[in-house]
This record gives structure tokens, C-alpha cells and sequence, in this order.
């Protein structure tokens, strides 16, 4: 370990809070602030249930249904699973889970959700699941609607889900598909005989981070209380016409975001409420570049951070599990969770067999662009950059790549029977009738 680096790091998060208690009422306006109103529980119970049908998300939860197509050796230490899951309309979710192969006892779990343009087979996914699975975790990672087998072309970087639907008055039903997505994903992870369901965590980047905040915030009594959640590039729940709202990505986070506009105070409370259900679980994490230009549009630095958790605060009468921050300097849009600052997070929370505090910090890194360099693991075009997701120094544990037949969760010739269980096609004229309805 790097001790004068280490040190330098301190110093410059102690600066950057220090300087945002000095200016934060110059990012979050008094007026915002006293927008925030406690909120008492069995209300916030309330807004959380008038929340999932806002977004027509199911309750209670279908079935999950799970199918186990194979299972293949990655390494001595790791092993993969094919599945699938069941999600909305009868619908199946491919993942890839991978399992430690050696473990005693009961083990933690961890859900990948992937931003834009990602899915299982996204370099970030396949990392950290082979990381944290050789830490002993169940690591569960899946395709979005719209990409990899959930795609009518099996094609990555598709964005189906973001195209506009002729006749659906109702675009966050797409996103509160996706949102229902993690949370089965989760009750996959707990269903797991080998699994302790009071250690799971959810991970979520970039469009994933506001998928993953709004299912954790909004998990009912069908899912396990969910100890730990990382965002990556996100958590930025902002207010009225801001990020959030102002996107062009209408089905997947915006249509979601202004279908919450019902919530006591309007557009810029939504934020506040999600983070206070959120709390009733267990922490959060949030960690940004200081230059990803995604979250910081609106000037959504530490000073926007320390407003929101004393709107949260105001609003749950509680100063638990607020929202903690690491900030990255002359870092952009990018996944963090699979690099030194995670994984002694993360071991905090959930508590990993196979590795203590000492270890994680006497590991070697790697630069993520050498390891895509090195396996041919895919990366969205664009980001094997420095400042991007090629920068990030990952845990290096000598972790193999895998290959996109490797990935392919359902087998082909079954796939192809009918495309319709998992793609978007096959879900839109059930959405179209039940808005009939």
C-alpha cells in the first residue's frame, strides 16, 4: 500500500468537506431546504407503496421461477451459472451468477446493474463479479430489457429500452420493468441456500445507480432488508427540471422520475423520501468523479451532497444511513466498485470470507483498460479512456476473461425458439393491454 498516497487521498477528501459545509447553502438554496417536512413512518410506508404503482411495478412480485442451464468451472477458486429468472408478464431475466467455489457457512451476495449500454457481458459486470466471487460472495449479473439476450438482435450497446413505444401513454412502465428487475435479481441472491440474506449489497452505475436507488428505496416485505448499496457515476437525485428530469432517456429515467412528482413538496423532494426509505435498510455509498460531467451539470458536488442529507435527515428525523461519498479528482463517468475504496467498504458491510481489511488493502491494482487490453472483455466504445472507465484501478487478482459464449446465459437453440420471453417485442403488447385496462 501506497502510505503517502493513501495519506494525500485523506487529505484531499478532508479538504473537499470542509470546503462544501463552507459553501453549501451556494449549491441548495434555503428555500429547498426548508422544503424538506418530516415525514412519519407509516406515512413514508404509504408513499412508498403509492411509488411502485406509480411505476407498475408488481405487488406482490411473480414468482421467480428460476431455471439452472449450466454450470462451468472459471478458475480454482470460482465457478459460473447459467439461469434465468422470471420478471413481469411471465418474461425471464439471463444472468450469469458466479459462485465461490470453496466457502464455509453462510456467504454474502451482490447484484451488478448496469448503466447505459451495459449488460452481463460488459467488462465492469464480468470484474466484479469474478472479484468479489473470489471473495467469497455469490455475485449476481444480468441483461437489462433491450441489451445482449434481452435484445431482438442479441446485440450490446442496443438501447432498445430507450426508443419510444407507439401507444404506451406510460413510458416509466419500462423503467419500473427495470427497477422490478433488481429487485428480483435480489430475491434470486436470497433464495440461494448458500447465501446469509442479511448480507446482500446492490451495485449500481450510471443509469444502474438510479435503478438501484429506487429499488432498494422502494423494496417491500417480498424482499430481504438490503444491507449495503454502492452508486457509481450517480446518486445524484436532484430536483425539478435537473438531471434526472431533464434527460432524453424518457422510458428509463426520466418518465420514471417525473411519474414521482406526487410526493409531498413536489419534484424536489423526491430525492430526500428516496434516500429516507432507502435508510431504513442500510447505508449507502456514492462515488463520483469530480469531473464526470453526467452528475455534475447542475454543480452536484459535495456541497449538493451535504444538502441532501439534511433534506433527508429533516425528513426521517434520523441522521442513520445517510448517503457517505468518495469524490475522485479529474475523474469522469465511470464504475468504481471493484477498486480498493469499494471493497473495504463493502467488506465492512457484508462481511467477505475470504478476505480481511489487511488484504484488501495489500492488494495489487490494475488500470481496467490493461486488463480489457489483456482478455478482450468488452468495453463501451469510448471509455477505455484514462479519465473514464479505463482509468479505474481495479483489485488485480490475475482474473481471467471470459468469452461472450461463456456469457450466454440461455442456450442459443432454446433462445431462438422464442425470442419474445426475454426481449422488449415480447413485452410491449402486454404493457399495451394492461394500459387498455
Amino acid at each position: 500500500m501506497n502510505t503517502s498516497a493513501s495519506v494525500a487521498s485523506f487529505l484531499r477528501v478532508l479538504c473537499a468537506k470542509a470546503l462544501a459545509f463552507a459553501f453549501v447553502f451556494l449549491a441548495v438554496p434555503t428555500a429547498t431546504l426548508l422544503r424538506a417536512q418530516s415525514i412519519p413512518p407509516a406515512q413514508l410506508e404509504q408513499l412508498r407503496i403509492q411509488a411502485n404503482q406509480a411505476l407498475f411495478i408488481d405487488s406482490p412480485l411473480p414468482p421467480l421461477a428460476t431455471h439452472t442451464f449450466a454450470t462451468l468451472p472459471v478458475n480454482d477458486n470460482v465457478h459460473i451459472e447459467h439461469i434465468t429468472f422470471a420478471t413481469q408478464f411471465g418474461m425471464r431475466v439471463p444472468a450469469i451468477v458466479y459462485v465461490p467455489t470453496h466457502h464455509r457457512g453462510k456467504v454474502p451476495a451482490i447484484v451488478v446493474v448496469n448503466g447505459h449500454g451495459g449488460d452481463k457481458s460488459s467488462w465492469y459486470a464480468v470484474y466484479t463479479g469474478l472479484l468479489y466471487a473470489t471473495a467469497g460472495a455469490v455475485v449476481v449479473t444480468y441483461d437489462p430489457i433491450g441489451e445482449f439476450e434481452r435484445s431482438v438482435n442479441r446485440a450490446s450497446e442496443a438501447g432498445e429500452h430507450d426508443k419510444p413505444i407507439p401507444g404506451l401513454t406510460h413510458p416509466e412502465r419500462v423503467g419500473g420493468l427495470m427497477i422490478e428487475d433488481v429487485q428480483q435479481a435480489v430475491r434470486y441472491a436470497a433464495s440461494r441456500p448458500e447465501v446469509d440474506s442479511s448480507r446482500i449489497a446492490v451495485l449500481g452505475y450510471s443509469m444502474g445507480s438510479f435503478h438501484t436507488i429506487l429499488a432498494t428505496a422502494l423494496a417491500g416485505p417480498q424482499l430481504p432488508k438490503i444491507r449495503a448499496v454502492v452508486l457509481s457515476g450517480g446518486g445524484n437525485l436532484d430536483g425539478a427540471n435537473q438531471y434526472w428530469d431533464s434527460g432524453r432517456t424518457v422510458n428509463c429515467q426520466s418518465g420514471p422520475y417525473r411519474a414521482l412528482d406526487f410526493f409531498p413538496g413536489g419534484g424536489d423532494a423526491r430525492g430526500p423520501i428516496l434516500y429516507a426509505l432507502r435508510a431504513r435498510s442500510g447505508p449507502t455509498l456514492v462515488m463520483n468523479g469530480t469531473e464526470d460531467h453526467l452528475i455534475t451539470t447542475f454543480n452536484e458536488l459535495e456541497p449538493f451532497f451535504v444538502g441532501l442529507r439534511d433534506r433527508i435527515a429533516a425528513v426521517s428525523g434520523s441522521r442513520t444511513n445517510l448517503p457517505e461519498t468518495i469524490w475522485y479528482e479529474h475523474v469522469g463517468h465511470r464504475p468504481s466498485f471493484m477498486d480498493r475504496d469499494a471493497a473495504l467498504w463493502l467488506n465492512k458491510q457484508i462481511h467477505f470470507p475470504n478476505w480481511t481489511d489487511a488484504q484488501i488493502k495489500a492488494f495489487p491494482t490494475i488500470r481496467a483498460a490493461d486488463w480489457v487490453t489483456q482478455t478482450g472483455v468488452r468495453i463501451s466504445k469510448g471509455y477505455i479512456v484514462e479519465q473514464k472507465e479505463g482509468g479505474i484501478n481495479a483489485l488485480d487478482l490475475h482474473l481471467p476473461g471470459l468469452t461472450r459464449e461463456q456469457l450466454t446465459a440461455v442456450p442459443l437453440d432454446l433462445w431462438q425458439k422464442d425470442p419474445t420471453l426475454y426481449t422488449l417485442p415480447g413485452w410491449i403488447p402486454h404493457a399495451l393491454a394492461a394500459e387498455a385496462h
